[in-house]
């Protein structure tokens, strides 16, 4: 479900679910927390891109309705996340298609994040009766600023890779021809650098943030499990299920 590959110090993730857009169950949350653990430990690994097979970056958490299998996982949602946060060397994410939910919100993660030009993010929360994710309340109006920020957390709408970048979500539009090699190519360029410098650099400029981001997950996570099987989140599974469009009307 999720590649991994090492080329000149570069550890490529390949989230590998073309078939599902790669939409993330419980399996796959808990695969890439344990991808960035081992990336982490590593010592042939300096720096870690995250893209997507196919089409899509990722759509976000799988909503097809197939029975989770019951295990007992070390890390869930909220722990890879929290992984992720603490990922110590350069973190960066290629978003090579469309991106929805965490398949968006994961960009607020990146140390610094690349867009195929044909690419889309949504964060569709307000729609399914949930709330943010990935710490993206508090990373969003980092690099967003606070209206744009609630725009997009609020809105459910599609924004195209050159608005994200517009409005600082991504650093770099890419032509899609091409667009993982260059992507890559930056990513080999750190990995010359020396590794002690990449930490003390990166420490320096996510440490004093990193407090707030895993007091966002926590915070985030409980209001989802609030909200998580309400009616207005049970309309809105029950309506993409039955491709409808949900009606919340008294809710």
């Amino acid at each position: 479900m999720i590649r991994s590959e090492l080329e000149s110090g570069v550890r490529l993730l390949t989230l590998d679910r073309p078939d599902v857009l790669n939409a993330f169950n419980a399996d796959q949350f808990e695969l890439l927390a344990e991808r960035m653990v081992e990336a982490r430990d590593d010592t042939e690994t300096r720096v870690v891109v995250l893209t997507g097979a196919g089409r899509a970056f990722s759509a976000g958490a799988d909503l097809s309705g197939r029975p989770l299998s019951g295990k007992t996982y070390r890390y869930g949602f909220r722990g890879m996340v929290d992984v992720v946060i603490d990922f110590p060397k350069p973190f960066i994410v290629a978003v090579n298609g469309l991106g929805v939910g965490w398949g968006a919100t994961v960009v607020g993660l990146a140390d610094t994040a690349f867009m195929a030009e044909s690419g889309r993010l949504r964060c569709p929360f307000s729609t399914l009766g949930l709330t943010a994710e990935g710490a993206s309340t508090y990373t969003f109006p980092r690099l967003m600023g606070p209206q744009a920020a609630a725009r997009f957390l609020l809105g459910a709408e599609w924004w195209p890779a050159e608005r994200c970048k517009a409005d600082g979500l991504v650093y770099e539009v890419l032509p899609d021809e091409g667009f993982l090699e260059a992507v890559m190519e930056h990513g080999r360029r750190l990995a010359q650098m020396p590794l002690a410098s990449l930490l003390e650099t990166k420490e320096l400029l996510v440490g004093p943030h990193r407090e707030a981001m895993h007091r966002a997950n926590a915070a985030e996570n409980a209001a989802l499990g609030r909200l998580s099987g309400g009616p207005a989140n049970l309309e809105a599974v029950a309506a993409f299920r039955e491709k409808r469009e949900p009606n919340f009307a008294g809710l």
